[in-house]
This record gives structure tokens, C-alpha cells and sequence, in this order.
């Protein structure tokens, strides 16, 4: 399946300035599969390490052996040598060994001509807890996230359509007839979500989707919950993450409209907590959206660090959680749910796109789904589930803050009101409001 990090990669290969490669995203997102495809394709000599597995390479690097020589003993032991040109070494599960990465440094400064390319499970909790140095200003970076609706119509080989989506986004114009069939592909992908196994597996339904297999989702997260148990402190760190991740459904759908530790628990502290929310936002289970009290620029400097939400890595995860079936989302029969579950699928776009999850909250309970920055300024986006799009909210921050426009996003086609300056977008296009900014 295409991946569009494939471009980044490629970049990365075709710089000038040589730094080993990190790739970073939730567990079973692709990274490993997308990395291996590229160096089989673009380098002619190739070697894959698998920390888990090669452990003589881990014991290479906890020893106490120089930098250099602990270099030229990687390339005999693995067989490989990684300075002949046309050349990459991609070292998976790159978590098992702080001192590999942190001899990362090393590579850059004294051995720039090397392609390295490093990923693993877990990785961002790995990086944001070692004890080790961490190579600043030595590495590349690549966030990796699950199959955005574009990734997901190209699995589908839908090409036509992702055309069709585009050239309306652009022009403004309704897609007509072929409106009800993007729709039909967005409640698929809500069924399935991003993941790429998840993927496969509805493509391969052969259009007969209620024989879907919902245990693929089911495992993932059953892996995702193995790790809160073998990557954490202790027992007590366990069950904290876990009640936050079960939480999320309550948490975003309570009044409050904010992540609340008193859902958790009633006895349920801020401090007791802090550390197993940062666990699940660095291993790429859940993204926080931050609350902006004062939409201007730049949004980051008016964000309020005691309020944000907290939503699902990916959307069908989500629907997995909360047990909705394939009948009840085929059949757009959600109910309750249906409006967060829209939310957090919007959320999981618009993070794949690279731009920051924010959201306005003012006076008497008005609240802005999202904020974006574009050249038009900072720019208001109401998400709804349906075609019922009346909002007091946006209307509040329309009459207060005079924004260009705003965005809202809906079942409804392509369209722009000139009166109110609501520009429609439907929820398969939220892939391109990234092309906004």
C-alpha cells in the first residue's frame, strides 16, 4: 500500500547534509513495512538489524569499547558494510539500546557519508525518558501516523475519485453525484480506521464488509494494553494508563468539553496523573488537542496548559472501544457517539497533516472545534456529524473575532456562504485543509 512518508523519505535520501533517520509513530502504523520497501528500492546494497533479535549488537554498544571501534565491530558483526556508497542500515526496535542512539552523534560527526535509518516500538516514550544523551541537532526526524482517508482511497485504488475530491477542494464546487460514493468510502474508513492490517483486511472483504474482521482492531489494542504493562515503572503506572486510555469516550463526551482527571476517579489528581498521560501522548496512542483562550498569532502563545482534550490515535481504535459494530456504522447508526467519534477523526487528519490540535473555548460554553493558521490568519473550524450544521458557537466567535472566514465541516458537498463566510467542507476532504495554511 502507498504511503505518502514515502516522498519524505525520499527527501531525506536526496539532502545534502547526511544525519541518520529517526521514524516515529504508534505501534503497528506501518513503519517498519514502508522503511524496508524504500531501502530495498532506492539503495543498492541494504542490511536490516533487528535489535530485539541481534543481541550481540546491543552488548556491542553497552560495552566500553570507543566510539570508532565500536563502529568498525557493527560492520563485521553484522555483515555489512554500511560505507560503501549506495548504501543503508535500518536498525528496528532502535529502543532496546539507548548507547546505539545516542552513538547516533557519533555517525553524523565522524561518518556523514552513512545512511542510517532508525524506528521501533515505543520509541517516542524511549526518547523522551533516556538516560542517555540524546544526539541533538545530529539526527533527522520523521513523525509516522496511521493511513490518513487519502492513504486510505489509494489502498482502494480510488484515484479518480482522490482527483475528483481534489479538483472540487480547489474550485469550490460540489461533487455532484459522486458526493454519496466519497461519503460511503469515509463510513468504511471509519470502520477500519487507519492501521494498515485493518486496511488490508477490508479490501479484501471484497465489498461483503459485514464479514469484516473486527478481531484485527481487537488485537491491537489488546497489544497496545500488553504494553502498558511490560514498558512501565510499575503495577500502579499500569492501571493509571489504562484508566486514562478507557476514560477517553466519557472524557469527550462529558459538559465540560475538556479532559477532566476527576473522570478517571473521583479522588483522581492532576500530579498522580500527569506522567501516565505523557506515557500514552509519547508512545503515539492518543493526541492532545490544546485549548487557545485568544485565537491570534502565534496560536502556541495563548494556549492554556489546564485545558485540552484527548482523543484516539486512530479513529477506528475508537470504534473498536466504544463496540460499535459494522452494522452500526454502515448504517449511521452511532447515535451518542457518532459526534465525538466525527471529532476524533477529524483530529487524526488534520495531526497526519502535520498541523497542531488546537481549539477555542470562550465565554457561556462557546467552543471551536479547531484552529488553524493560514495566510488569511487564524481561521475557526466547526466539525459536525451530520448535515444539521446550525452552531451558536461559531457564530459566537465569528461576531467576536471577524475571522476571514471559517470552515465547517459536515456531510454536506463542497460550498462557500458568502453572507456568513462559512466555507463547507466534507468530512472525506479534510485531508486537504492542510493546502489552506
Amino acid at each position: 500500500m502507498k504511503r505518502k512518508i514515502y516522498e519524505d523519505l525520499l527527501n531525506w535520501k536526496n539532502t545534502k547534509n547526511f544525519k541518520p533517520l529517526i521514524v516515529l509513530g504508534v505501534r503497528q502504523c506501518g513503519k517498519t513495512y514502508i522503511i524496508d520497501e524504500f531501502c530495498k528500492k532506492e539503495f543498492k546494497h541494504y542490511k536490516k538489524i533487528n535489535l530485539l533479535t541481534d543481541t550481540n549488537v546491543v552488548n556491542l554498544y553497552k560495552s566500553n569499547a570507543n566510539s570508532e571501534k565500536k563502529y568498525n565491530d557493527l560492520k563485521i558483526e553484522i555483515d555489512f558494510d554500511f560505507d560503501q556508497e549506495d548504501s543503508v542500515l535500518f536498525i528496528d526496535e532502535i529502543q532496546k539500546c539507548e548507547e546505539l542512539i545516542s552513538e547516533l552523534k557519533f555517525f553524523n560527526e565522524n561518518h556523514s557519508n552513512v545512511r542510517i535509518i532508525c524506528a521501533g516500538s515505543l520509541l517516542g516514550l524511549k526518547l523522551a525518558r533516556l538516560t542517555k544523551p540524546f544526539p541533538v541537532g545530529k539526527v533527522s526526524r520523521l513523525d509516522m501516523y496511521p493511513m490518513d482517508f487519502e492513504e486510505f482511497l489509494m489502498a482502494f485504488n480510488q484515484e479518480l475519485l482522490i482527483d475528483k475530491i481534489k479538483d472540487c477542494f480547489n474550485k469550490n464546487e460540489s461533487m455532484g453525484i459522486i458526493h454519496e460514493k466519497a461519503l460511503e468510502y469515509y463510513k468504511r474508513y471509519l470502520l477500519s480506521g487507519g492501521m494498515p492490517e485493518s486496511v488490508k483486511a477490508l479490501i479484501e472483504c471484497n465489498e461483503d464488509y459485514y464479514n469484516f474482521d473486527l478481531s484485527i482492531l481487537n488485537n491491537i489494542i489488546e497489544d497496545y494494553k500488553n504494553d502498558m504493562n511490560h514498558h512501565v515503572k510499575n503495577a500502579a503506572e499500569t492501571l493509571k494508563i489504562r484508566n486514562i486510555y478507557d476514560s477517553l469516550p466519557s472524557q469527550l463526551q462529558n459538559a465540560s468539553k475538556k479532559f477532566q482527571y476527576s473522570v478517571i476517579s473521583r479522588d483522581a489528581k492532576s500530579r498522580e496523573y500527569a506522567l501516565p498521560l505523557d506515557w500514552l501522548k509519547e508512545s503515539n496512542m492518543v493526541q492532545i488537542c490544546q485549548c487557545v483562550k485568544v485565537p491570534e498569532i502565534p496560536l502556541l502563545g495563548f494556549v492554556d496548559n489546564e485545558t485540552f482534550k484527548v482523543y484516539y490515535s486512530d479513529v477506528g481504535i475508537f470504534n473498536r472501544i466504544v463496540n460499535n459494530d459494522v452494522k452500526t456504522i454502515l448504517l449511521d447508526g452511532m447515535k451518542i457517539y457518532k459526534g465525538i467519534i466525527t471529532e476524533n477523526y477529524v483530529a487524526n487528519q488534520l495531526m497526519s497533516s502535520g498541523l497542531d490540535l488546537l481549539y477555542w473555548k470562550g465565554s457561556r460554553n462557546a467552543e471551536v472545534d479547531f484552529l488553524i493558521r493560514t495566510d488569511d490568519g487564524v481561521i475557526p473550524i466547526e466539525v459536525k456529524a451530520d448535515d444539521n450544521t446550525q452552531s451558536k458557537s461559531l457564530k459566537v466567535y465569528m461576531e467576536t473575532y471577524k475571522p476571514k472566514y471559517a470552515i465547517r465541516i459536515s456531510t454536506k458537498n463542497f460550498g462557500y456562504n458568502a453572507k456568513t463566510k462559512i466555507k463547507s467542507i466534507p468530512l472525506y476532504a479534510v485531508f486537504l485543509i492542510k493546502d489552506l495554511t
